[in-house]
Parts: C-alpha cells; sequence; structure tokens
C-alpha cells in the first residue's frame, strides 16, 4: 500500500514528558497519522488514555517500561524522540549530556532493532551529541541511513521567525529565516543577511541574533525555572514531522532546515536546509553567502559544534 493510503505509524518516545504529553496531543489531532504508539517509562497509559478520547481517526497506544519499547516501535514510520531531562536552571550542559546519552543509546539500541527502516527525529538535548550517539548505535546494526537520521533544531527557526516577523512588522506565516549550525546557544545561527526585504540595524542584528541563540533561556527564566520550552518545542518537533509526512506523501519541494551527517564544515553534523522527499534527505543545501558578522559567528562556533558532536561519537565508542 501507498504511503497516501495507510497514512503513518508515528512513535513518540517520551511521551509522558512536558514536550511529549504536547507533542502526542498535536499528532492525535493530525490527519495523516492512522497510528500513534505512546512510550515512556512511567505514565503513559494515562496519557494514552486521555487523548485516545479525543475524536480523531488515529488510533492510540500506550506503552511504558523499558521492556515495551519494542512494541511501540513496532512497524512505525516515523520515531519521534523527544525523551531524556530537561536543562534546570544551574544544569551545565555536561549534566545534562550525561543523563540523556544513555537514555537516547538505549532508544536507538530498541529502534535499530525494532523498526530499522523508519525516519528518526531527536529532539533529547543536547541535540548536537545525541543525534551522533544515535547515528553510531544505527552502525553498530548495520542500519544507519544518514538521510534517515535528524536532529530537530526546528524550535530554532520557528524562534527566528517570530522574533524576525516582530522586529520588522513582517507577517508571520510569511517570514522565513534560515538558521543554521547546530542546536545549542552559539552554535545556532540565524542568517538574517538572508532574510528577504528586511533591513536591520547593526544592533537589531545582534540582540535578535542572541535571543534566537538563548530563547530557551528566555523560557526557563519566565517560568521561574519550574519548566523549560515545552510547548514552542512540541510545536515545533510537529511542525518538522508534519513537513516529512507530506514529503513522503510526494508533495515536491519540501525544504527545511534540520541538523543532518552532511560536509559543507568541519563538523561531521550541520544543521543546514535539506529538500525532504520518499527517502527522506534528497538534497542537501549549501547556506550560501554570510555577512561578516555571519561568517565571525561561524568560525567561532565551529570548533564548539565539532566538539560536542566528536563528544557523542566517542560516548558511544567508550561504553
Amino acid at each position: 500500500m501507498s504511503y497516501q493510503s495507510r497514512g503513518y505509524k508515528v512513535a513518540v518516545l517520551g511521551a509522558a514528558g512536558g514536550i511529549g504529553q504536547s507533542l502526542s496531543l498535536l499528532f492525535k489531532l493530525d490527519p495523516k497519522v492512522t497510528e500513534l504508539a505512546l512510550f515512556d517509562v512511567i505514565r503513559t497509559p494515562g496519557v494514552a488514555a486521555d487523548l485516545s478520547h479525543c475524536s480523531t481517526s488515529a488510533k492510540v497506544t500506550g506503552y511504558v517500561g523499558s521492556e515495551q519499547a519494542s512494541l511501540a516501535l513496532a512497524g512505525a514510520n516515523i520515531v519521534v524522540i523527544p525523551a531524556g531531562v530537561p536543562r534546570k536552571p544551574g544544569m551545565t550542559r555536561d549534566d545534562l549530556f550525561n543523563v540523556n546519552a544513555n537514555i537516547v543509546k538505549e532508544l536507538a539500541i530498541a529502534s535499530a532493532k525494532a523498526c530499522p527502516k523508519a525516519f528518526f527525529l531527536i529532539i533529547s538535548n543536547p541535540v548536537n551529541s545525541t543525534v551522533p550517539i544515535f547515528a553510531e548505535i544505527l552502525k553498530q546494526h548495520n542500519v544507519y541511513d544518514p538521510k534517515r537520521l535528524f536532529g530537530v533544531t526546528t524550535l530554532d527557526i520557528v524562534r527566528a521567525n517570530t522574533f524576525v516577523a516582530e522586529n520588522q512588522g513582517f507577517p508571520v506565516d510569511k517570514t522565513k529565516v534560515t538558521v543554521i549550525g547546530g542546536h545549542a546557544g552559539k552554535t545556532i545561527l540565524p542568517l538574517l543577511s538572508q532574510v528577504p526585504s528586511a533591513k536591520f540595524s547593526e544592533a537589531d542584528i545582534a540582540a535578535l541574533t542572541n535571543r534566537i541563540q538563548f530563547g530557551g533561556d528566555e523560557v526557563v527564566k519566565a517560568k521561574g525555572g519550574e519548566g523549560s520550552a515545552t510547548l514552542s518545542m512540541a510545536y515545533a518537533g510537529h511542525l518538522f514531522a508534519s513537513r516529512l509526512m507530506n514529503a513522503l506523501s510526494g508533495e515536491k519541494d519540501v525544504i527545511e532546515c534540520a541538523f543532518v551527517e552532511n560536509n559543507l564544515t568541519t563538523s561531521p553534523f550541520f544543521s543546514t536546509k535539506v529538500r525532504l522527499g520518499p527517502n527522506g534527505v534528497e538534497e542537501i543545501y549549501p547556506f550560501g553567502p554570510l555577512s561578516p558578522f555571519e561568517a565571525k559567528g561561524l568560525e567561532e562556533m565551529l570548533p564548539d559544534l565539532t566538539a560536542q558532536v566528536k563528544k557523542g561519537i566517542e560516548f558511544i565508542k567508550q561504553t
């Protein structure tokens, strides 16, 4: 059967968490989703029961505990992974890495065995390291396809579109900002010089770039340290998955930014515009001409991004 006629089975790993619950609701509302499998280590049956009462056609199932991960993953077309702990105030990147690296590793092993041909969308932070971890596990199982593994950086683009539209008085639904690099702090590089018809002062560029890079901190602070960006991340995660499903179903010229393997820079993984299609990544686009401000930002962040990618790779080689 074609994708168009049978829809998609989406598995959400980490479905009971802050991002996972909102993300699962958005998938339940998506007419392209016919099956929605929810997995987490706690509370998933309750989330699944709650969502199953929504009057949309997607069939919802819930799985709890690591031994049930394979059941959630069986037959999945798309696997979306927001599992892990969120960043809390005072947490270093290393603190976050130490917890989430092991979680992502175990989910990668389960995925490699249960649904090796699925498309994998990684949200779990730090994305700059968790995507390479996932890739290394898939390689160990001889099922790695770089066209099917994505680090979801869409929240950076969503923020960039929102903040630039506000700054320029543009309609937000017509604003498209390319954001390249990674998905943490200074590794996030919005290409404001490429926004059509925009006129930014130097102060605007510096302020907007910083706000896009550290938008997550803005939310953590506003929530008084009681949470992180869950709602906007769920929105962004579903947006990317929805665009991917459109491309898998035959829509042409579906172009989104994503953190994927490529050789555009010294970093083995780098977020840039990609054209999506039936095989996942059909084409990787170079990021084009940069302003002096952007070129400096790229040069300064590349060593950090490369080190974060390498940290993920080394984590698997050492375990």
